[in-house]
């Protein structure tokens, strides 16, 4: 079972020079995001939130049916996106929405610590985010026990937090974040699923782990039996193009098309649908969740 001592592995992955001369603003930001069925599902477990932190939150765009709860302000601090996608029948919308909505909150109500923070300091943000995940997974287990639904109450988080030039990327699950920087791409989680973890033990080999029952079984998940927040810190620069996903977009769609399509890609709308369209053409078998970002200097 998961706990509130779950440590975060903080890492960083530098992909760029750093560029102090200017920060982005909100004109500067290309970002957008979309979910989907798919083609055979019903239902839709998957939700997105995409928000820039004004010392508060600011939501741009999302999937959740009221954001007006979320506590909004002005001077922007940072940007944040997320991707969750719910474990589970019936039970798996609920639990990817309100993890989105808690840890919205918690985030939101957090500015001023991203705020005042020492950029120097990454673990200080890294315990943040974990303790947001945490204290979502502790409420979920308490919530599917209070509503009898034990195992089935649980979802994918997988989150971007810009606080410029440094980016932090929390992850528990199977669902992803990539960088494409300079023509090239380059995936930032790991996924947290059975099949990964035989992989690396070297069990299996990923192109046999792939075909696998274990692909699809998570190691960790929030509300899950187990939750095992990563935090990886990232440095970047102006250009680089982020993507978080659910699995229905990597079930269907190869990292060299991803690449083809953010290397192709003239706003990051017409990128999100092409890879959308993408799934769907190949057979659409999952939700499908996609959110696209990047810095553009204005002229």
């Amino acid at each position: 079972m998961g706990s509130g001592n779950v440590n975060p592995k903080a890492g960083s992955v530098p992909i760029g020079s750093r560029d102090l001369s200017s920060t982005p603003q909100d004109a500067d930001i290309d970002v957008h995001g979309l979910t989907h069925p798919g083609k055979i599902r019903k239902e839709n477990h998957d939700h997105f939130l995409i928000a820039a932190l004004h010392k508060q939150m600011v939501v741009q765009r999302t999937s959740l049916p009221d954001a007006s709860q979320l506590p909004i302000g002005p001077e922007r601090v940072a940007s944040l996106a997320m991707v969750a996608d719910g474990v589970g029948s019936g039970a798996g919308e609920e639990a990817s929405r309100a993890a989105l909505q808690a840890v919205a909150q918690y985030v939101g109500h957090s500015t001023n610590a991203f705020y005042a923070a020492d950029a120097d300091q990454p673990e200080a943000f890294a315990r943040l985010l974990s303790d947001a995940a945490m204290r979502c997974h502790t409420n979920l287990l308490e919530r599917a026990q209070h509503e009898n639904k034990p195992g089935r109450f649980a979802t994918t988080l997988t989150l971007w937090l810009g606080l410029w030039p440094q980016a932090y990327v929390l992850q528990v699950g199977d669902s992803r974040c990539y960088i494409y920087h300079h023509g090239q791409l380059t995936q930032i989680s790991r996924d947290q699923t059975m099949a990964e973890t035989l992989v690396e033990q070297g069990v299996l080999s990923r192109t046999v782990a792939a075909r696998t029952r274990w692909a699809h079984v998570l190691s960790s998940a929030i509300g899950g039996e187990q939750a095992a927040p990563v935090v990886t810190r990232i440095e970047r620069e102006w250009g680089t193009i982020v993507l978080l996903c659910s699995d229905g977009l990597t079930t269907h769609v190869s990292d060299e098309r991803i690449a083809e399509r953010l290397g192709a890609l003239t706003s990051s709308q017409q990128a999100c649908e092409a890879l959308l369209q993408d799934a769907l053409d190949a057979g659409g078998g999952d939700n499908i969740t996609i959110v696209i970002g990047r810095t553009v200097p204005r002229d």
